[in-house]
């Protein structure tokens, strides 16, 4: 493809993306399968720019302005994430000269926002929660791509043989520092026509939301409810730590995300698994088993704030209003979750959000209104759930699961821990 199509490519997308009006993903994906002639190279140079301009966009808006052409294409040209020749190859004379200017600026010298390239709203709650080091810390990590991470699933595979097979097909890959079942490549390979993806000894999953099935600990012949299953990465988890006994529900308001399981749970060897869709937390097929259940995980909605290394627009379509909804329907859901669990069952309440407000606020309002359950240190159920003690220490806050970006290398986390007294 000639360089200034592709460049022009990369401004469309961008163009697109910064509308704000669906999620980056889902419009990368339509992006792509509208011109499907893109070959891999020039498919990863496209998604790169076009998230590097939402991770900066503060920046790279002011950085843009003494530019000339269309907006996009100057975005597209100072975020480009492809070959610097070949981006030089798509230029004019003027850009040339105008991206040489650019370059020469000090960055570190610019304003704060133009930095820490994210909104006014949750820079204030982050620094006091963290301190101004730490927050420019996680600052630099979240405007920072996510290496790919993988569960192995050990129903099928070993860890190691795993990560030997990986090797011989030239991706090297690291066991996840605190995850058992994890292995984490750098960059984005593409995996699905391997032999270990296609045959489910692998699935795709951050470190962090494999810990919260860690904490859950489905045991064998148990009955488990993945109360919000969404796509199945932590069902998928359960019923392998299940060993494929016992009945695991995986219930979500969305057929459609449910949908994404079915392959999923093909390939994973699964037959304990039985999803179902619900209209509302309070679904008539949930009352039903009130009183059942053993244990169950309520990965809620939520901002997604933790997942921005991969999901940097997140930052830019949450707001302090749809926060407080959040949190609202966070403590309904969990409130009837609870329902389901037997005396002596375990909750798990979790989220992949950065925000107190969605994490030990919901928490703190649960644990007044439910008497009848006793908080469990995290530490010590990830210390129980094969986790290294000194590990585990390190990814505990006053009782709960809290992973950051910047500490743990992982999506941003929070999980709480019950158990309903006997």
């Amino acid at each position: 493809m000639h360089p200034n199509a592709l460049l022009e490519l990369c401004a469309e997308l961008v163009d697109s993306l910064l509308l704000f009006d669906k999620p980056a993903d889902a419009l990368v994906s339509d992006f792509f399968r509208a011109n499907k002639s893109l070959g891999q190279r020039e498919r990863h140079t496209i998604a790169e720019t076009a998230y590097a301009v939402l991770r900066q966009r503060p920046m790279l808006q002011h950085l843009a302005q003494s530019g000339r052409g269309p907006m996009a294409r100057r975005l597209a040209i100072l975020a480009w994430a492809g070959n610097e020749a070949f981006l030089r190859g798509a230029l004019k004379e003027e850009e040339q000269q105008w991206l040489k200017q650019v370059g020469s600026i000090d960055r570190a010298k610019l304003p704060e926002k133009l930095r820490h390239n994210l909104p006014d709203w949750l820079v204030e709650p982050l620094k006091a929660r963290l301190g101004e080091e730490q927050f420019w810390q996680l600052a630099d990590a979240v405007n920072t791509a996510a290496p790919l991470d993988l569960r192995v699933n050990l129903l099928k595979a070993k860890r190691e043989d795993v990560q030997a097979a990986l090797k011989d097909k030239g991706f090297n890959s690291t066991p996840t520092p605190y995850s058992p079942w994890g292995l984490r490549l750098e960059g984005k390979p593409a995996l699905q026509k391997l032999d270990v993806f296609t045959s489910g000894q692998v699935e795709v999953q951050d470190e962090g939301s494999q810990l919260l099935s860690l904490l859950t600990e489905a045991k064998r012949g148990e009955m488990v409810v993945d109360f919000c299953a969404g796509a199945g990465g932590k069902t998928l988890a359960l019923g392998a730590a299940m060993r494929n006994t016992g009945r695991l529900y995986a219930f979500d308001v969305s057929g459609h995300r449910l949908d994404k399981l079915k392959p999923r749970l093909a390939r994973s060897g699964l037959s304990n698994v039985y999803p179902v869709q619900i209209s509302n937390e309070r679904d008539d097929r949930i009352k039903r088993l009130a009183g059942k259940i053993d244990r169950v995980l309520v990965d809620a909605p939520c901002s997604g704030l933790g997942t921005l290394r991969r999901n940097p627009d997140l930052k830019w379509r949450q707001s302090p209003d749809s926060v407080k909804e959040l949190h609202d329907k966070q403590v309904a859901i969990l409130n009837s979750a609870a329902r389901l669990l037997k005396p002596g069952g375990r909750l798990v309440y979790a989220t992949c959000s950065l925000l107190d407000a969605e994490n030990e606020a919901v928490a703190q309002v649960f644990a007044e209104a439910h008497p009848d359950f006793t908080l469990q240190p995290a530490q010590e159920v990830l210390a129980h759930a094969q986790v290294d003690a000194e590990q585990a220490k390190a990814l505990s806050d006053n009782g709960y699961l809290r992973l950051w970006p910047h500490r743990h290398h992982s999506d941003g986390f929070f999980a709480a821990v019950w158990e309903r007294k006997k």
